[in-house]
């Protein structure tokens, strides 16, 4: 196996986690995940919830490194508008009559794991980051 397929498979394995985690979460706040992981040709939504009357789009950024402060620093506004069709795509695919939305927010789920022991819970660093902006 080589050095990059190894670097693949521990960011794959990073992901799931924070992922896990962060799913973890938004059912702990009382939220209903609608969808983990929709995707199309033009990307992937991680994560689609619904907060009440507010559909809730949530991109989670995990890291087992100190590369940033704040995982959540690595979504651009590039990354945002990509959210932004994604969610209309996902919208357009739900079949009728589909619930109406009083709000579509955008949300941020960073995860910063143990770069020893990703998978060590209580080293897990969970931020919740409700309304990105450009």
């Amino acid at each position: 196996m080589g050095e990059n397929t190894v670097r693949r498979d521990r960011r794959g394995q990073v992901g799931r986690i924070g992922e896990d985690f962060a799913a973890e979460f938004i059912d702990s706040i009382g939220w209903k995940i609608l969808d983990r992981n929709w995707r199309t040709r033009y990307g992937e939504l991680d994560l689609i919830a619904a907060d009440g009357g507010t559909l809730v789009i949530v991109e989670v950024k995990t890291r087992a490194s100190h590369t940033y402060t704040d995982p959540v620093a690595a979504i651009t506004p590039t990354k945002l508008r990509r959210m932004r069709l994604l969610a209309r795509q996902w919208l357009a695919a739900q079949p009728d009559p589909a619930p109406w939305w009083e709000v579509v927010r955008f949300d941020a789920i960073s995860v910063q794991l143990d770069v020893r022991d990703p998978e060590d819970r209580a080293a897990a660093r969970l931020r919740h980051h409700r309304g990105l902006v450009e």
